[in-house]
């Protein structure tokens, strides 16, 4: 069956089982999709404070208690250590593993954190006639560093990571318009054009995910990105923390609706 048709419980048992390891993007449309990251119970509330601070890279949409891997508010039936396609790890800032399944690193003090998703807004993107390539192109959306400082909050700081759409220049204004409706999933854009700017080097060699093409007429567009909290990691060593590989994103059982404004 089509990834786009399945219920997000139907999604998440093809994660669990190992049926799918892939990219999100477009799975169970209508639902949102969400960034993980997992930390030791000490660091918590600075990383709580840290996305308080940061809200467009970083906007909360649950957190669970110490030791549990349920997300009771968004999904109450799901298990974070086994519902996601692909997870890394990483110990004192530098990447251990890849894994699908992440039982093995889990301990009684660990808290997770579920953070909006750009993903929630490119059906709306889609319904309003705006491209998204990525989907066109059946691969990872474009994720960069840039040079723009997220606000610090006691031990975390680094610089935001950025998605990049490329948008006709005539659909630029509605682009905005449509994702502006979505705060809780990162909302209006941070920058549009000139990717030196915002200190990208080179559209062709992103920091995450896969390239795609700008074609004659389009721009490029940046939404601020749920990955920053893994630039993070590496920035500030945390003993462990523990995120989703790019694109490779938690289904909530939350319509993406919920998360729009009129």
């Amino acid at each position: 069956m089509n990834p786009a048709h399945l219920t997000p419980s139907e999604m998440r048992e093809r994660i669990r089982s190992g049926a799918w390891t892939g990219p999100t993007a477009g799975a169970a449309t209508g639902y949102t999709q969400a960034n993980l990251a997992i930390l030791p119970r000490d660091l918590a509330f600075e990383f709580l404070l840290f996305c308080q601070r940061n809200p467009k890279p970083c906007p909360v949409l649950d957190v669970t208690e110490p030791g549990s891997p349920v997300p009771k508010l968004v999904a109450p039936t799901a298990d974070l250590r086994t519902d996601v396609p692909k997870y890394r790890v990483y110990r004192n800032g530098e990447l251990v593993e890849e894994t699908t399944d992440i039982r093995p690193w889990w301990s009684d003090d660990l808290v997770a954190f579920l953070l909006g998703c750009s993903f929630t807004f490119e059906r709306a993107l889609m319904d309003n006639g705006v491209p998204v390539r990525h989907i066109e192109e059946n691969c990872n959306v474009p994720m960069y560093k840039t040079n723009i400082p997220c606000t610090p909050a006691g031990r975390f700081s680094g610089p935001m990571v950025v998605s990049m759409r490329p948008i006709p220049q005539g659909q630029v204004v509605r682009a905005v318009q449509v994702t502006s409706r979505f705060p809780a999933v990162h909302g209006a854009p941070v920058h549009i054009g000139d990717p030196e700017a915002i200190g990208i080097r080179d559209l062709a060699k992103p920091d995450f995910g896969d390239p795609v093409p700008v074609r004659p007429g389009e721009v490029p567009v940046f939404w601020a990105c749920g990955v920053t909290p893994q630039a993070v990691a590496m920035h500030v060593k945390p003993a462990l923390m523990i995120t989703h590989a790019p694109g490779h994103m938690f289904i909530t059982d939350v319509r993406d609706e919920q998360f729009g404004v009129l």
